[in-house]
């Protein structure tokens, strides 16, 4: 008898309630739906947790690591990613008590998390935001992922409180002063630490700042060839200072020939603005630090 009370409504009926709930709309990126290239990293045995959800909240996901791909298994729910590691969701219309909407399967850099959607009639009891737990998560090999950009950033953080190492690499024009404080090398990737020091009265506005690798002598007889380098991560992301700035570069691990020099150059927002360069030999290079594994865990948890 309860079933045929509640599909007991007239057609019109039911169609008044849910054109009453009305979509995300949003402008943010939407949901990629998963095609059978991605079928073999879903695993049935992995553990699952529950989100409730409910029509009137919208549940914010979050994910230890940045998220590369969301697969929502019906349609009965809806959503997008608004931020690199946060997916938020809805379902698309009222539902039972307890009726499992569908389920959603997230997949971050190197894990891999399942969660079973169920409907609450109650918004208190849908969750607004369901932070997932690493436990959670199933690992999985990424190979386009060597380094999850989360341990890029602790790393960062550590190493810009390090003491200056590096002495000889330096520039100084119009007031502001550079200079590279160390380099390391972790994994695949290089860590450039520099900071800027301004004498003068006028803040610094940072309009861009470029990685270049280009031929030591330039003369017209030859043609030299320049290449940039685009920072996989780049750690302070402000872009004006008024005495002192420090900030960290990561880049893919490189080799050059001795004719080749490399170069940081940070150039000021305006028509007469400042540039600054700071060179990098690759002896430079060569001499970055390396760190141990207990070294490495000490760096990325200080505490």
């Amino acid at each position: 008898m309860a079933v045929l009370a509640i599909f007991g409504l007239p057609a019109s009926a039911q169609s008044k309630k849910y054109n009453d709930i009305v979509a995300d709309t949003a402008k943010v990126h939407y949901i990629q739906r998963a095609d059978s290239n991605d079928a073999y990293i879903f695993n049935s045995t992995a553990h699952q947790n529950i989100v409730y959800v409910n029509e009137q909240v919208t549940t914010h996901i979050i994910m230890p690591e940045n998220i590369k791909l969301v697969d929502i298994s019906t349609e009965s729910i809806i959503g997008n990613q608004c931020e690199d590691n946060i997916v938020r969701i809805k379902p698309a219309g009222r539902m039972c008590d307890h009726e499992h909407a569908g389920s959603i399967t997230v997949i971050g850099e190197r894990h891999i998390a399942q969660f079973n959607v169920i409907y609450v009639k109650r918004p208190s009891k849908a969750n607004t935001i369901y932070n997932i737990d690493i436990a959670d998560c199933k690992r999985y090999v990424n190979p386009d992922v060597s380094m999850p950009k989360a341990d890029m950033a602790r790393y960062a953080w550590a190493i810009s409180t390090l003491p200056r190492r590096f002495n000889n690499l330096r520039y100084y024009k119009d007031g502001i002063r550079a200079a590279v404080n160390n380099i390391y090398s972790i994994g695949d990737y290089f860590f450039i630490d520099f900071s800027l020091y301004n004498k003068s009265n006028i803040p610094y506005n940072i309009n861009e700042i470029r990685v270049k690798l280009s031929d030591k002598r330039e003369t017209k007889s030859t043609n030299s060839q320049t290449i940039e380098l685009t920072p996989v991560y780049v750690l302070n992301q402000s872009k004006r200072f008024k005495k002192a700035y420090r900030n960290v570069l990561v880049l893919d691990r490189l080799t050059f020939p001795d004719e080749k020099i490399l170069t940081l150059e940070i150039s000021e927002n305006q028509i007469s603005g400042r540039v600054l360069y700071i060179p990098i030999e690759y002896s430079d290079i060569l001499n970055a630090d390396g760190f141990d594994s207990r070294f490495m865990k000490r760096l990325a948890d200080p505490q």
